[in-house]
């Protein structure tokens, strides 16, 4: 398992792209529409990491419902890993409390599943099973 990218949700892509910009000293890599969690991504490259800024475009998206909770900023930690749904089983079998019982098509078409914030130690724990 390794760190696969941070989820930031913001506000406006187009407020928080030019700070990244120059945080970072690049362009995004890509941005995509993620229908499914009614939401836009911009991914900046960071070596092996990404950076994922997330906006809704919903009011009732995820994104826009955590941001109205807790504020703009750090929105999940992903986590790459080999055999998603055989995972996902484990993980609940061992008390692992789950938001997605199966994978579904997140950003760049990869399958992720979500964990439970109450089982991970208050941090929204995003799992990603890449191409």
């Amino acid at each position: 398992m390794r760190l696969h990218h941070v989820g930031i949700a913001v506000e406006s892509l187009n407020e928080a792209i030019p700070v990244f910009e120059k945080l970072l000293g690049t362009a995004p890599a890509g941005q995509e529409a993620v229908e499914n969690q009614k939401a836009r991504v911009a991914v900046f490259r960071v070596g092996e990491i990404r950076i994922e800024l997330i906006e809704a475009t919903a009011p009732d998206s995820p994104v826009a419902r955590s941001i109205a909770k807790r504020g703009p900023g750090i929105h999940h930690l992903a986590f790459s890993v080999p055999n998603l749904e055989p995972l996902l089983g484990e993980l609940e079998q061992s008390g692992i409390r789950l938001v997605d019982r199966a994978p579904r098509c997140g950003a760049g078409e990869e399958h992720i599943a979500f964990l439970h914030p109450k089982s991970t130690a208050g941090v929204l724990i995003e799992l990603v099973q890449e191409k």
